[in-house]
């Protein structure tokens, strides 16, 4: 068993992660934003003496319209919050695991793998692609054990109806809602259960550290969400598209997940048909 830091423990992910290595016997010490600011030393400054042997570095802002609001925000908390992070594993000793994010914009090629260039194209992504190339360099020259998760969609029961699946799901069930609306129904994402990725989460400690993709390894239109949310739901309400093309709109991406399969022994577990099965039941239970 292990001693454990996980920032950004409030969070989706996080405490999707923080309950399963809690439920694995693992010692789990937790940081989120109610407690300070990422990006100030003085703030980890607690943990150094705890024997923290990984950390697991989720903290972190992620609205993307937010981002064209306020990048000073998200580069401060994304770059500087990471590297106070590496800051903190380079003087303790423990290793890292990084989930960066939306690195890849308009694919070269498809499925799109590790060796893909990155590109930016709104301030959130600048800020995860210079925090990833920052977790390369403390690797490289620092020597701080460092795994770099690459995930596509996450979703699953719980996250905000701020994220597409679960907006969805809230609009169909919804009766004061005659009509599902969507900006366009075209563009085709790969999605990863939650489940699926905090189990790639907690396989990355004491494996082969290295950067990998998580996804399904498969796309889903927006359409096709919409129509598999109405048949699980047996809800019969019609659904339009606005025709709202968001600024550099990528209309297809799924994810080459073959090296997490070889390095780490992960396939993801639980189909996109039954995921979303899963967050209507969630849905239901509260209304």
């Amino acid at each position: 068993m292990s001693t454990i830091l996980v920032t950004g423990s409030a969070g989706f992910i996080g405490s999707a992660l923080v309950r399963q290595l809690r439920k694995a016997g693992h010692v789990v010490l937790v940081f989120d934003v109610a407690q300070g600011d990422i990006t100030s030393e003085k703030v980890l400054l607690p943990y150094v003496d705890k024997g923290i042997q990984h950390v697991f570095h989720l903290a972190g802002k992620t609205f993307v319209p937010e981002s064209w609001k306020d990048p000073f925000g998200f580069y401060q908390v994304n770059v500087m919050g990471t590297v106070n992070v590496l800051e903190f594993c380079r003087k303790t000793g423990a290793a890292v695991t990084y989930i960066s994010s939306y690195l890849y914009g308009e694919p070269d090629y498809l499925p799109v793998d590790e060796k893909h260039p990155v590109k930016s194209y709104n301030p959130y992504s600048q800020s995860k692609v210079m925090a990833d190339a920052t977790c390369q360099f403390y690797a490289r020259h620092y020597h701080v054990p460092v795994t770099i998760f690459r995930p596509f969609n996450a979703y699953g029961p719980g996250q905000p109806t701020l994220f597409l699946v679960n907006e969805i799901i809230s609009k169909v069930m919804d009766p004061a809602i005659p009509v599902v609306e969507v900006m366009d129904l075209r563009p085709k994402r790969d999605y990863i259960y939650i489940d699926d990725l905090v189990r790639a989460l907690i396989l990355s400690m004491g494996k082969p550290q290295g950067i990998y993709n998580l996804g399904s390894g498969y796309s889903k239109s927006v359409e096709e969400i919409v129509l598999l949310v109405l048949k699980y739901t047996g809800i019969n309400k019609p659904y339009h598209s606005k025709a709202l093309i968001r600024p550099n709109e990528i209309f297809d991406l799924y994810a080459d997940i073959r090296k997490a399969g070889s390095a780490l022994g992960w396939s993801p577990q639980v189909s996109f048909e039954e995921g979303v099965e899963r967050c209507i039941q969630a849905f239901s239970s509260t209304l």
